[in-house]
């Protein structure tokens, strides 16, 4: 039995305090829906509920919510081919994505990153570690840099506009999910300094991320793939981490 099923009961009703962002979880497990339900809409968030991947992907485009939380294992389209999709639509790609799952191998975390994911939640959890991490995602989504020199960084053929949240490759927007952004954008704004994958785990992806072998590496990876003939922008220091390349930006 799932940690998370002694707590489910009806979700509380109104109770007062301010109504936070909206949340859309698509769970095919209707006591697990039922669960996470509960336990967000008790910290003030609206929740609406899908219960497999074709009503959840719909329900994204019509009701725009501020977080998806994706069980991977889903009748019909399972939860990679809603989450590809999601980060391949300019109108959904900056949606975070939270999935969650009962498989807990490296390689189901690495192919979830990969299409993606913003982070990723093994089953069973508390109700309180999913609530930790809906927040974090949320308020690294609502985190923008304020300070003038790094508004806009240009270097090469590269434009990163944190302003408009929009990177152009050679003068055509390229997509970037949010975390891809953040990389990028931490990278390119200290150009030439070393970080480690501990280190880009923290200030990118956040404190709350699940760490496992290679999480970083996938994500410079996609980074790299959508910078095309700007990819060794991204150095490997062997044994340490990585580095933006230090070069005259325009």
């Amino acid at each position: 039995m799932m940690m998370i099923q002694a707590r489910a009961a009806r979700a509380p009703e109104g109770s007062g305090g301010l109504v936070k962002e909206k949340i859309l979880v698509i769970e095919d497990e209707p006591d697990i829906l039922e669960v996470m339900r509960y336990n967000l809409v008790r910290e003030r968030f609206r929740v609406r509920g899908e219960r497999n991947g074709e009503s959840g992907l719909a329900a994204v485009r019509s009701d725009e919510p501020d977080l998806v939380i994706l069980d991977l294992m889903l009748p019909g389209m399972d939860g990679i081919e809603v989450c590809r999709r999601l980060k391949t639509d300019p109108a959904t790609q900056g949606v975070p994505v939270l999935m969650v799952t009962a498989k807990g191998e490296d390689t189901d975390v690495i192919i979830g990153l990969g299409v993606g994911a913003d982070d990723y939640l093994v089953k069973p959890f508390s109700p309180k570690v999913l609530v930790a991490r809906v927040q974090a995602l949320l308020r690294r989504g609502r985190v923008r840099q304020d300070g003038a020199p790094d508004e806009r960084v240009t270097v090469d053929g590269v434009v990163i506009d944190s302003v408009r949240h929009e990177i152009r490759i050679d003068g055509e927007v390229v997509p970037f999910t949010a975390t891809e952004f953040r990389l990028l954008h931490f990278l390119a704004t200290h150009t030439g300094r070393v970080f480690s994958r501990d280190h880009l785990l923290t200030r990118v992806i956040g404190e709350d991320a699940v760490v496992v072998h290679r999480n970083i590496d996938v994500h410079v990876g996609s980074v790299r793939k959508k910078l095309g003939a700007h990819r060794d922008l991204i150095e490997t220091v062997r044994g340490v981490g990585y580095r933006f390349r230090d070069r005259p930006q325009g």
